[in-house]
């Protein structure tokens, strides 16, 4: 079996004795296989616990894969797991359509995913078993909830006073005898402050990150990228081998549109399931750079003067913090100031 990491694709090259798949809850698990030399799907409910799982896989002798659909307990049981089988890829449920037509239950589900698996039809979803980079992408992840949540009071915040018709800036002057009004307001304050509390601890606890992690203290050095936006970009890339090219991980990041024909027209069109929040972190990346005084704000001035607009320059130089980072990561090295100067050079010799 052979994964491309870039698509996630399977392209099934070798022959697995075995093809499993689980369909797992919480209450209880579905198991389905196949063998290599035959169609017919064998589909047993057993316990949901980690033990009778490696028990079942223990009895099947030969080459084994196994599939699990991306859920909360995904990466639980993909470190407890890996090692039973010779492949486990945890695969994206929302490309798995063949699951939603006709009847549904566990063993049905079961039995469809692990069809889908013997014809090579799944996208995989990328997980790691290295526990300190799952706890950075756990990080990540709280950190963002706490963002959304900050948003979300600061916006009903002002939408009180427009409700009055009312600025947040006129706050002063709405009814004071208005108790109801008032319990809200201070709540929502109060709301604010304890959010904006937290949000110190997890910078925090980035800044202790940044300094313990050798590649995140690489990203730093890339213009535009603080505490912050260094431990997103590396909790949600993890991996940079995982992209074949540059061009692959603009692609995630919703940063290039994949070409595509039909009845001889071609055009471009972006895939909807990109990475908006790595997306996000390269957009903030852009901003940071270019209101400071650095190699990538030189960039910019120069891409202008040979007749960009604003707008494609900034996404250029957005792709070109997306490359800087890729770099980084994949080759675990330094982050080289004015490398476009020097791409330039070499192509005007």
């Amino acid at each position: 079996m052979k994964i491309n990491k870039t698509t996630n694709n399977l392209q099934l090259m070798d022959l697995y004795d075995y093809y499993i798949a689980i369909d797992w809850s919480i209450d209880g698990a579905s198991i389905a296989r196949m063998r290599s030399n035959s169609m017919k799907v064998i589909i047993n409910n057993i316990a949901s616990n980690v033990k009778s799982i490696k028990e079942y896989l223990k009895a099947l002798k030969g080459k084994k894969i196994l599939t699990i659909e991306e859920t909360t307990g995904a990466q639980w049981l993909y470190v407890e797991l890996k090692d039973s089988v010779d492949k486990l890829i945890i695969c994206n449920p929302s490309r798995n359509r063949l699951l939603e037509e006709g009847s549904k239950t566990d063993k049905i589900d079961a039995g469809k995913l692990c069809q889908l698996l013997r014809a090579g039809m799944l996208k995989e979803v990328y997980h790691t078993d290295n526990e300190n980079s799952y706890r950075i992408r756990k990080l990540v992840s709280a950190y963002d909830d706490l963002t959304s949540a900050r948003v979300r009071v600061k916006n009903q915040y002002s939408a009180i006073y427009r409700s009055i018709g009312l600025k947040k800036t006129e706050k002063g002057q709405y009814d004071k005898k208005d108790k109801a009004m008032n319990f809200i307001l201070e709540h929502q304050i109060a709301v604010m402050k304890t959010l904006d509390e937290e949000r110190e601890k997890f910078e925090a606890l980035f800044r202790e990150t940044v300094r313990n992690n050798h590649i995140i203290k690489q990203i730093k050095q890339i213009s535009g990228f603080g505490d912050i936006q260094s431990v997103r970009a590396y909790g949600i890339i993890i991996d940079a081998s995982r992209f074949k090219n540059k061009y692959r991980l603009w692609c995630y990041s919703g940063l290039a549109k994949n070409k595509r024909e039909s009845g001889k027209k071609s055009f471009n069109k972006r895939d909807k399931r990109y990475s908006r929040k790595l997306k996000c972190v390269f957009k903030m990346a852009t901003h940071a750079a270019l209101g400071g005084k650095n190699d990538i704000r030189e960039y910019y001035e120069y891409l202008l003067t040979e007749g960009y607009t604003e707008k494609d320059a900034r996404n250029t130089i957005t792709r070109y913090l997306a490359t800087s980072v890729y770099a980084v990561m994949k080759n675990k090295t330094k982050y080289e100031p004015y490398h476009w100067r020097k791409k330039l050079e070499i192509k005007a010799a």
